[in-house]
């Protein structure tokens, strides 16, 4: 254990199965391996802290304290039972204190086999580790201190090197003792505080003879994407036009206002503002009352005013709280973040709206659709399931792809739709709104359920003793309607969950689609003699799990690609906007010819050079990647030289790269030293 934490570099884990082991690694034969037969009586002390750095693993002392008289394990404090990193258990100490004194030094000579680590006896042992108990400090903080080695590091740009290049060699970046190295790194100690860090130094030098760039570049399309083929017109610097155009219609939507003389709504609801209805408001006759609450019900986005962020409102009409000892329910249910679940945020009660309501507050997903819009608004997809008259016979059998939906998207759905009743079954509450009308659909796939929590108040009953004892047999409910919804979704109509058409359903199911699915509908929708349980139905998901996480991992990569080709564009606006600052001043200083003279008159000519070329016929010449390199090449201040004609061609200076940034920098520092007064 001790040899793969000091020679981790990459992991903030005690257990790095990437880590290489020493060459001074005693065989399995010896008498010290023996020792590793009795591991498990060690107990491995919680105290150290995760990082946020992917390459700064470090430690909070001590690793182990074992006591040099007894030889037995001791910790400070229990192990942290949800923990991520393996703890040895089982055993008890009384088999290391039958050990053999040989034994015991066999063993503290292979654990600490580093160099600067040497064996108890000869005393070599890294400053502020002992083998003493007791010997390091029991006020250690319970947080990261701002001093601590890798919040300073944060805050450094990573080399690129670090990335390309075998951990060779180093050079310590503080002023903490160094060890020597070994096995290619370094390993750094820094005590802050009475606590002492344990990491490696990941800034290791470049190989000879490798050679970066020292301007930015537009490297090619991943192989690993490319080959995903792609479409066709797909452009090759800017992201996707889809995507672009699904971020711009979210980006409008949460933007979006309304003009309260045509639709009244309050101008301020407790801490939110600037309520926009997200679906038509009910008449004023409420007549027309939610059929999943029993209440009539509006949803508004709006923003809260102590954070400046968007939220989704729920609001349930004349509905007065009477008790307030459901607040334990949603306290729990704001714990829950699932990525397929909406997460509640708040709850509160108002009369801003004129009468006593109750108001929910989730987060808000722009563009976000209902299951019951997306695949059933079709009022001729339950043609199939109407009755017809005597003598009329049946029209053909839907078929996938054909106005049945494809079973890999029904499939996707399942594992989602699963994965969100674990999470809210594990955590002793139900979700009891599993209806195509409160799950929402995101992009092409991506599903959230939504409404969570609102049952568990409008049906709170204050004369039970335990609240949470109905949850199993709600738990139960969510798994039927869970198999209502995938038999709707193969059915691709609500007429078939109707209790008439069952039948025809499962006949049309088993027609079109696997065994599986069709073995997952009637284990939801029969009755069974023993509680059942969401993680039943894995074994019938089975395989296809692991179908959506690869599908989920490509899409991803996809968009990374389309990041990445934007990643460069904020930068070059920037450098074009300070360009355009600089160009064409005649009021700077009360100069006309400002811009004609020094180095405003190279930075003019190069301006001509990036946007004004023609061709020889004196047509314009237009290069986008003419453009980016030489504003790249601008950026970087490269040595290379660059001819710049005048616009009467009686004028032709050879500059470089290096010559314009400096102009550039010096001219720009002018005019914000006038901006700010001080010229």
């Amino acid at each position: 254990m001790m040899q793969r934490m000091t020679n981790s570099s990459s992991s903030p884990s005690l257990l790095n199965d990437s880590a290489k082991s020493y060459a001074g690694h005693d065989p399995l034969g010896s008498p010290a391996s023996t020792l590793f037969n009795d591991f498990a009586g060690l107990t491995m002390s919680q105290r150290r802290k995760p990082n946020s750095t992917h390459h700064l693993p470090y430690l909070e002392e001590p690793i182990w304290s074992l006591s040099a008289d007894n030889r037995t394990s001791h910790s400070h404090k229990a192990p942290n039972p949800t923990a991520s990193e393996f703890i040895p258990k089982g055993g008890s100490t009384s088999r290391l204190s039958n050990m053999s004194q040989s034994n015991m030094s066999a063993f503290s000579q292979a654990l600490f086999s580093h160099p600067s680590m040497g064996s108890p006896a000869g005393g070599g042992l890294v400053p502020g580790m002992s083998l003493s108990a007791g010997s390091s400090p029991l006020h250690s903080p319970k947080i990261t201190p701002h001093t601590s080695p890798a919040p300073r590091r944060r805050s450094h740009t990573p080399n690129p090197a670090n990335y390309m290049v075998p951990t060779s060699a180093s050079t310590p970046v503080t002023n903490s003792a160094s060890q020597p190295p070994s096995a290619g790194q370094i390993i750094q100690k820094e005590t802050v505080g009475g606590t002492t860090y344990f990491y490696t130094d990941a800034a290791p030098t470049q190989l000879t003879g490798m050679v970066f760039p020292n301007y930015h570049l537009y490297p090619p399309t991943a192989p690993h994407v490319a080959y995903m083929q792609p479409k066709a017109n797909a452009p090759s610097f800017f992201m996707a036009d889809e995507l672009r155009q699904e971020l711009i219609n979210r980006h409008l939507i949460t933007m979006a206002q309304i003009d309260q003389t045509d639709m009244p709504v309050p101008a301020e609801v407790d801490s939110y503002h600037s309520l926009f209805p997200l679906e038509p408001l009910p008449p004023p006759n409420r007549i027309h009352k939610s059929s999943n609450f029993g209440y009539v019900t509006s949803c508004y986005k709006a923003v809260n005013s102590k954070d400046d962020l968007p939220y989704c409102l729920r609001r349930v009409h004349g509905f007065r709280l009477v008790n307030t000892k459901c607040m334990t329910l949603i306290d729990t249910w704001k714990k829950i973040q699932h990525s397929n679940i909406v997460t509640l945020r708040e709850m509160f009660t108002s009369k801003a709206f004129g009468e006593h309501s109750l108001v929910f507050a989730y987060d808000f997903h722009a563009g976000g659709e209902t299951m019951m819009s997306r695949h059933f608004n079709d009022p001729s997809a339950d043609a199939y399931f109407t009755k017809r008259k005597w003598g009329q016979h049946d029209g053909p059998v839907p078929r996938q792809h054909a106005g049945l939906l494809p079973e890999s998207l029904i499939w996707a759905y399942v594992v989602q739709l699963s994965s969100a009743l674990r999470t809210i079954h594990t955590a002793g509450l139900a979700c009891r709104v599993m209806d195509p009308t409160k799950i929402l659909i995101t992009g092409k796939t991506r599903l959230r359920v939504n409404g969570v929590g609102i049952f568990d108040v409008l049906t709170y009953d204050s004369s039970q003793n335990n609240p949470m004892a109905l949850m199993p047999q709600y738990q139960q409910a969510d798994l039927i309607s869970l198999g209502k919804v995938v038999l709707a979704l193969a059915c691709n109509s609500l007429a078939g969950i109707h209790r008439d058409n069952l039948q025809k359903a499962m006949e049309l199911v088993t027609i079109n689609y696997s065994s599986d699915l069709k073995n997952l509908i009637l284990y939801l929708l029969t009755e069974q003699n023993r509680l059942r349980s969401v993680n039943d139905i894995m074994p019938m998901i089975g395989a296809r799990f692991y179908t959506q996480l690869d599908a989920a991992q490509m899409r991803n990569d996809v968009i990374e690609e389309d990041l990445a080709k934007e990643v460069q564009n904020g930068r070059l606006f920037r450098l074009l906007a300070k360009l355009g600052t600089i160009n064409e001043r005649p009021e700077f200083q009360k100069d006309p010819a400002w811009s004609e003279t020094g180095d405003r008159y190279l930075l003019k000519l190069f301006r001509d050079h990036l946007f004004h070329q023609v061709t020889e016929a004196g047509t314009p010449w237009i290069d986008l990647s003419h453009i980016v390199t030489c504003l790249n090449k601008l950026d970087a201040g490269v040595p290379e030289k660059i001819s710049l004609i005048s616009r009467d061609e009686k004028s032709v200076l050879v500059v470089t790269y290096s010559d314009l940034k400096r102009c550039f920098e010096n001219t720009f520092q002018e005019l914000v030293a006038a901006a700010n007064g001080q010229l």
